[in-house]
């Protein structure tokens, strides 16, 4: 009978925040509306980007397809956290469903980390090598690295779920997490975690500090060129053409690194469920409103978008 309960797997339960009923009602309406917000803000960053000739480079480009990246990140998890939210009850989701959010959400995770990177080279390229900028970025080359990143992220979420979910686990087991994130599901596995455990993290810190790596050494370049411009007024021009990428770098590399690469020993579950809160839900919004305040093509185009769309006597 022993081995039945590791064989038949019905369904996970994820607990959710329904260990905290008095903020349930409250983070529902919170999440839907960032989920709406970041909706809304990263559709209009894939818009912006296909109909204004301006932003025609391949520095959107990569804003583009890293909004394609959110759109799809958020909607893998936060529909089925609204309904965990609605709920006062842990939520059921099948073996089949947990490996797939987790699939999806490796895959887009790891995409994110590879786009970051390459907007962080084209950033390079632009001040630090801009005679060569057209033919290091030409459009193949760009088509090249959004496909590099995408294949980086199915290989690494591949890997990742065939590991963990061939691993048994105990008939009903109950997430303490409102996703199926990769810690608290390989936590679940009956045996044999201890050495998967290592092996995922020791991949996902890999993926983690190699992008990140990739990324400081371009700002250092990317420092070192604009010291050695003699105008002040040069310097904040070129660095302004960073400072969004930055600001997306640090949210992004930042939350992950405190979520997956800190100790673990004596951290809370709602600790846990709180960081992933953010960086699932709340850095996504975030992302398309630091591009479009802080930068003035995107700015521009959206000025002329609705001035076309709603021209005013």
């Amino acid at each position: 009978m022993a081995g039945e309960n590791h064989t038949t797997l019905p369904e996970f339960l994820l607990l959710g925040f329904s260990d905290l009923k008095a903020l349930q009602g409250p983070l529902f309406w919170v999440v839907l509306l960032v989920y709406l917000v970041t909706l809304l803000g990263n559709s209009l960053i894939i818009l912006l980007t296909q109909v204004s000739p301006a932003l025609h480079s391949p520095m959107y480009f990569f804003l583009c397809q890293l909004s394609v990246v959110e759109l799809f990140y958020t909607t893998d998890i936060v529909p089925r956290t609204l309904a965990n939210l609605g709920s006062p009850h842990p939520q059921a989701i099948s073996f089949q469903g947990c490996a797939a959010q987790m699939y999806i959400f490796i895959v887009l995770g790891i995409s994110e980390c590879c786009l970051l990177t390459a907007m962080a080279y084209d950033r390079y390229v632009a001040i630090c090598q801009p005679l060569h900028y057209s033919t290091l970025l030409s459009a193949r080359a760009c088509m090249a690295m959004v496909g590099t990143s995408w294949l980086t992220g199915i290989i690494t979420a591949t890997t990742h779920a065939s590991l963990i979910f061939s691993l048994p686990f105990p008939s009903h087991p109950i997430i303490p997490h409102f996703l199926c994130d990769i810690l608290p599901v390989l936590r679940l596995a009956s045996a044999g975690k201890h050495r998967s455990e290592i092996s995922v993290m020791t991949a996902t810190i890999v993926f983690i500090m190699i992008p990140f790596s990739l990324i400081v050494t371009s700002y250092i370049r990317i420092l070192g060129a604009i010291l050695a411009m003699a105008s002040t007024q040069s310097r904040r021009r070129v660095f302004s053409t960073c400072s969004s990428h930055l600001l997306v770098v640090s949210l992004f590399f930042g939350t992950a690194s405190i979520t997956y690469i800190r100790p673990h020993t004596g951290s809370s579950i709602t600790t846990d469920r709180v960081l992933s809160l953010f960086y699932t839900v709340v850095t996504p919004m975030l992302n398309p409103i630091i591009y479009t305040l802080r930068n003035k093509d995107v700015r521009r185009a959206l000025r002329h978008l609705v001035k076309r769309q709603c021209p005013w006597p």
